[in-house]
């Protein structure tokens, strides 16, 4: 495959890193369930679920989303399968697309991840409404928009570690 130019080629991906970061977006969403209960707020798991079922597909994929899902599920002690639901069919959204969204830049990328992540959301509403659970807010649309809009910076440090040189040498240019 030919980069697109300006493009870096980047190192093989630590799976160390990427578990690393999944257990990270797992806090940050637990600490955050538990000091805000506003529905706008980003969803750090779906971002950083699809930022690596978009750059690894063969690492982290639809079981990986669907295992958070459940997870989440559990700890905030939602209805079961909520979070899960809509992980899964956000990772085959992934999945599906992982190829045609590398090609852009940074910000077309986060329009082209903007529908998985008001798709997940959508579903997580529509499952808690079906459930009994109250009419949804209006400000909660603005959680996929605000997800979105971290993809730039979510992309500069979670590739971080594969733009650097393996073996750091002056003579050598890449």
């Amino acid at each position: 495959m030919i980069l697109p130019r300006g493009q870096a080629l980047l190192l093989p991906a630590n799976p160390v890193f990427i578990r690393t970061a999944l257990v990270a977006a797992f806090v940050l969403q637990v600490l955050q369930g538990q000091l805000t209960a506003a529905p706008w707020v980003p969803d750090w798991m779906s971002l950083v679920l699809v930022f690596w079922t978009i750059h690894q597909p063969l690492r982290v994929g639809v079981g990986t989303a669907f295992v958070a899902g459940l997870c989440l599920d559990v700890h905030q002690g939602v209805l079961l399968g909520q979070h899960a639901l809509a992980y899964t069919v956000m990772g085959y959204g992934a999945v599906a697309m992982h190829r045609r969204v590398l090609w852009f830049d940074l910000r077309a990328q986060a329009l082209h991840v903007l529908p998985l992540f008001a798709l997940a959301w959508g579903l997580q509403v529509a499952v808690r409404w079906l459930a009994g659970h109250g009419e949804p807010t209006g400000w909660g649309v603005l959680s996929p928009l605000l997800t979105a809009l971290l993809w730039v910076p979510a992309t500069w440090v979670l590739l971080a570690p594969q733009r650097r040189a393996p073996d750091p040498d002056e003579t050598r240019p890449l």
